[in-house]
């Protein structure tokens, strides 16, 4: 039996049966929300779930913290209790348009929760004990984000929207009358019907975890029912994975799901009975459906990532695509700031491994911004991954909070890779993020320079040290060799191995205090001064006078010889004094 979908508006008919999946809530809706995790992982104590079409974002509330809230966010609340915190944290959230605060069940019906939320028109949903906050989270920005760049414009597979693998499952669901998963090979769970309240303890586990627990694992795996599953690529039925015959448990219908000879992954129906040859073969034509919806994902996944990261090329380069660009990305009504990040390596390291390592930091670095500011945008571009991220707020502020998120993320990533952040001028308009990127790499150069000694640097704090490195490039664009008092300094310590030039530099660096320079140099005060004459005559040089002072300062940052010693013959040549 083929099956057949009609689109009659927003339903999906299935003519061999009869049966309709009405999913009239648009697929980053609150109701769709509500629908598609049911009373498993949420369950709607205040509110109504059908007055916001488009959810904005998610954010996890911290107490210590005041993130940025998109508009019609949902509000996850770990650390919120009781009814009191509850309507104190609603009447905070109204003023920001949040659609929905999200905290741990069980959560009692309660008067003045009740006024709070009718009043700030936010909906308050508890969180099944046992679900996982980072699942829930997870699997909320999964759903949220599936077709934001690679959507099909409204096309559809078997009747259900493309790449919408919630609407499928529910969709087959309603076809077997059973509720179902769709794994990947990992028996992770990709998507989940509703009704999985019907089905028994070791599922909702199952769900609550995102994927199936080891202990049913290893009992499917004695069984060989994974070779089977994939051998056959007909529907099996498995008997329960529990030892306790008093633990209520149902049988399991699964398919292998394959495009070719790719197992993409498998469906898994909890039945209380055999499905009928009518059921198991329309069984077997949907895992051909789920196949082409899980290619059509995967291949939106890679088309969204592309298209993500040439916006984020569009709004880098500013010009008149750069605010069509930022609207896609969400993030044109704001100030934003470009972080850019690299990685420093060692010339002899491995191309393909050391591509690798960008390519793993930019998903992580993409995941780790996304979970403190949702709607901030990576991407990788040549060597350095940029990320544009909304700076609201006091720019000051912003930028040390911008800062901050930057070097927590390298505490995180650890120093197995060493890796560096530099931190771009507020935008206050599109426009000026092609200056912020600019800022953003001048940051990043110092750092990698090793003028420094920081991981993660604003423009702000490196901005000096970023205009010594782009004057002693010009000078040497320009050609320019040292000249006058250091140039003789250089050429007397080459040709007499002594250092005068050291003795200059310690001087300059302790603000002309002979008796700090001299401890910097392990010698005797009497030695460094008199090392000071000598380097007054030879060199020809009043350091009584200002400007013969920073001349030589400017001199030894821009273009002197390298600190830590005499000067040999190659170096005095190759600073242009022979």
């Amino acid at each position: 039996m083929v099956i057949v979908g009609y689109d009659i508006g927003d339903r999906i008919v299935f003519p061999h049966r009869g049966d309709t999946h009405v999913t009239n809530h648009h697929r980053r809706s609150l109701a769709r929300v509500v629908e598609d995790f049911g009373r498993t992982f949420l369950d709607l104590v205040h509110g109504d779930a059908d007055t916001v079409e488009e959810i904005g974002g998610v954010v996890i509330h911290d107490p210590y913290d005041e993130p940025a809230y998109p508009r019609h966010a949902v509000v996850l609340g770990p650390a919120v209790h009781g009814p009191a915190e509850i309507a104190r944290l609603l009447g905070a959230l109204g003023v920001h348009g949040v659609t929905a605060l999200i905290v741990r069940g069980p959560v009692e019906p309660d008067d003045e929760v009740a006024r709070v939320a009718a009043e700030t028109g936010i909906a308050v949903l508890a969180l099944t004990r046992g679900a996982s906050w980072a699942q829930l989270a997870a699997m909320l920005r999964t759903l949220l984000t599936e077709g934001d760049f690679g959507d099909a414009g409204g096309q559809t597979l078997g009747g259900v929207p493309s790449g919408d693998l919630f609407a499928l499952a529910n969709a087959v669901a309603t076809l077997l009358d059973a509720p179902i998963t769709i794994e990947d090979r990992r028996s992770h769970i990709l998507a989940f019907s509703g009704r999985q309240d019907e089905a028994d303890p070791s599922r909702v586990e199952t769900i609550l975890a995102r994927r199936v627990p080891e202990k049913y694992l290893r009992v499917f795996e004695s069984r060989g029912v994974f070779k089977e599953l994939y051998r056959t690529g007909e529907p099996l039925l498995i008997a329960p994975a529990v030892d306790d015959p008093d633990e209520p448990a149902l049988w399991r219908t699964a398919i292998v799901v394959r495009a070719g000879d790719e197992i993409l992954g498998s469906v898994w129906a909890a039945v209380r009975e055999p499905l009928s040859p009518e059921r198991t073969a329309a069984f077997r034509d949907a895992a051909q459906l789920v196949a082409l919806h899980l290619l059509r994902h995967r291949a939106g996944t890679d088309a969204e990532h592309r298209l993500r990261a040439d916006l984020v090329t569009t709004v880098l380069e500013g010009g008149a695509g750069a605010t069509d660009a930022l609207a896609r990305l969400g993030l044109v009504h704001e100030p934003t700031v470009v972080l850019a990040l690299g990685v420093v390596s060692d010339r002899a390291e491995d191309d393909t491994r050391l591509t690798a390592e960008r390519q793993r930091l930019t998903s992580a670095f993409a995941v780790h911004l996304h979970a403190v500011q949702p709607r901030s945008a990576v991407a990788l571009l040549g060597d350095v991954a940029y990320a544009v991220l909304p700076a609201p707020g006091d720019p000051g502020a912003a930028r040390e909070r911008a800062v901050q998120i930057a070097d927590n993320f390298l505490e995180r990533t650890g120093d197995r890779v060493k890796a560096l952040i530099g931190v771009g001028s507020i935008a206050e308009e599109p426009t000026a993020l092609r200056r912020s990127r600019r800022n953003a790499d001048r940051a990043l150069r110092v750092l990698s320079s090793g003028e420094v000694k920081l991981r993660v640097a604003s423009i702000a704090d490196v901005h000096i040290d970023a205009l010594l490195l782009e004057m002693r490039d010009l000078a040497a664009v320009n050609g320019d060799e040292l000249v006058g008092p250091l140039a003789r300094l250089v050429a007397y310590d080459a040709k007499h191995h002594s250092n005068l030039v050291e003795t200059l530099r310690a001087w300059l660096d302790a603000f002309g205090d002979v008796v700090s320079a001299s401890a910097s140099m392990f010698v005797h005060p009497n030695t460094f001064r008199y090392r000071m004459r000598r380097m007054a005559k030879v060199g020809r040089v009043d350091l009584q006078d200002p400007a013969a002072r920073f001349a030589m300062t400017l001199q030894l940052r821009l273009m002197g010889p390298r600190s830590g010693g005499s000067v040999g013959e190659d170096e005095a040549r190759s600073t242009g004094v022979w």
